[in-house]
């Protein structure tokens, strides 16, 4: 079983903040893949569905940010499942906007819901690193991602949400480097070739050559 987790903070006055990003990530997954309704358990909300063959349970801790360990730890003991078949879903404020970046194992670069569950299942889970840029200084950090998304980003966010979902086969079934290369395309897909300049035709095309007629007297 894999278990996927979102991070975000609960109730309706975070639900667009830049922080709850890995709640709308799972969200969309949840919705794409036709997982069953969420349920509380785990001092969360859980779903449970299939992806690339596998079982999938997708958890929303609601115990807040800070305390995301708890829930994640309660869900993993029940079901036994051990911290590499565990991926989180979150925000990252080192990422430019609409990047993303697997990552498995390693630390917790002091986002406070990574570190709440460094400290109950260690440090050796995956991580799907959802880029939402810095705001350039660290004094603005916290009102950065506890602000709503602008709607100058809903065109990326959407693109990238719906991505994530549509390429979740990849991770889950363990092609990291495929899954970030498809998302990466679709949120900044190439830009057209411009069309190659057309070729003159020749002045005397269509005479025949441009030779004398050759039943001219």
């Amino acid at each position: 079983m894999l278990l996927v987790v979102g991070l975000g903070n609960p109730g309706g006055e975070y639900a667009g903040n830049r922080h709850n990003i890995g709640f709308m990530a799972l969200d969309t997954i949840v919705q794409r893949h036709s997982f069953g309704s969420y349920r509380k358990k785990f001092q969360g909300e859980i779903a449970e569905g299939r992806v690339a063959g596998r079982k999938v349970l997708a958890l929303k801790p609601q115990t807040y940010m800070n305390e995301s360990g708890r829930s994640v730890l309660a869900a993993a003991t029940f079901y036994k499942i051990p911290p590499a078949d565990i991926l989180v879903l979150h925000d990252e404020l080192d990422l430019a906007a609409g990047k993303v970046r697997v990552k498995r194992g390693g630390g917790h670069a002091g986002h406070n819901g990574l570190r709440s569950i460094h400290s109950h299942i260690g440090q050796d889970y995956g991580r799907l690193r959802l880029g939402i840029g810095h705001p350039g200084d660290k004094d603005r950090v916290t009102g950065h991602v506890l602000k709503d998304f602008a709607k100058a980003d809903q065109a990326w966010l959407d693109t990238l949400l719906d991505a994530v979902a549509d390429n979740f086969e990849l991770m889950a079934g363990g092609d990291d480097g495929a899954f970030m290369s498809k998302v990466a395309l679709a949120v900044n897909p190439p830009r057209p070739k411009p069309p190659k300049p057309e070729t003159p035709a020749p002045e005397n095309a269509g005479n025949g050559g441009g030779g004398p007629d050759e039943n001219a007297d």
